[in-house]
């Protein structure tokens, strides 16, 4: 599972990333956010006629033929990689709406209900991570307004993130980025090993998802004793 993550860079730092990117004639405001929630709007890497391009995109995805409420179609932020080839969830944007979701980190937690410790975690080198993701749009019934949305793969935790949770992130090198975004490749990219991975205890005002995701101070470490755990409120994810 992967329930928040951190978007965290600067337009230069994501174009190089990208590979790179299309560079539009103005260049977006990018906006670091620490503590990302589903339901949020984040950034998205898509491949298009013009090549890859940094978009908008709803973090829990919303298939095109959903007839009822946005906040009807339940957990979809996440998407398993071994049932995303088959799920009616999912299976349309694998075979034609993948994307690259990047992140500066994401977060898991330890210890039981009410006491969780929130860990978060990053690339060794201090570098971005590819999350494979998909996307899909939208349309609202009732408003006519179009969303376009997306949800983050994940796979099996390797051995070093199994000390922490079973699931992670599925994450894909930069040598496939073109076969994840134009459908040459499988499902054998999910399962490649992932990058060098660091850890470290944060705050626990991370537990909730009414913390600013733009206090830089959410990723900073901290002892696990030096604070009480924050009880989750209402709407939470524990």
């Amino acid at each position: 599972m992967c329930g928040r993550f951190s978007q965290a860079y600067t337009w230069e730092e994501i174009v190089a990333f990208s590979q790179p990117l299309t560079v539009p004639a103005s260049r977006p405001n990018l906006q670091a956010r620490y503590n990302i929630a589903p339901t949020t709007e984040v950034d998205i890497i898509v491949k298009t006629e013009a090549g890859r391009e940094l978009r908008k995109a709803r973090w829990g995805l919303i298939p095109g033929w959903w007839k009822k409420k946005a906040n009807e179609v339940g957990s979809t932020f996440n998407a398993r990689s071994d049932r995303v080839s088959d799920s009616a969830m999912f299976k349309s944007s694998f075979i034609k709406r993948r994307c690259i979701i990047p992140a500066s980190a994401f977060y898991e937690w330890t210890g039981p209900k009410g006491e969780k410790i929130p860990h978060r975690i990053s690339a060794a080198d201090g570098g971005l991570l590819a999350f494979a993701g998909l996307w899909d749009r939208w349309t609202d019934p009732p408003t006519g307004e179009e969303i376009t949305s997306c949800t983050i793969i994940t796979r099996d935790a390797d051995r070093w993130m199994s000390a922490i949770h079973d699931r992670m992130p599925a994450m894909l090198h930069p040598k496939d980025f073109d076969a994840w975004l134009n459908g040459t490749g499988g499902k054998e990219l999910l399962d490649r090993p992932p990058p060098e991975l660091r850890e470290w205890i944060v705050s626990t005002r991370v537990n909730s998802s009414r913390a600013p995701d733009d206090d830089p101070t959410l990723a900073a470490p901290v002892e696990p004793e030096a604070e009480k755990p924050q009880q989750p409120t209402q709407g939470d994810l524990f």
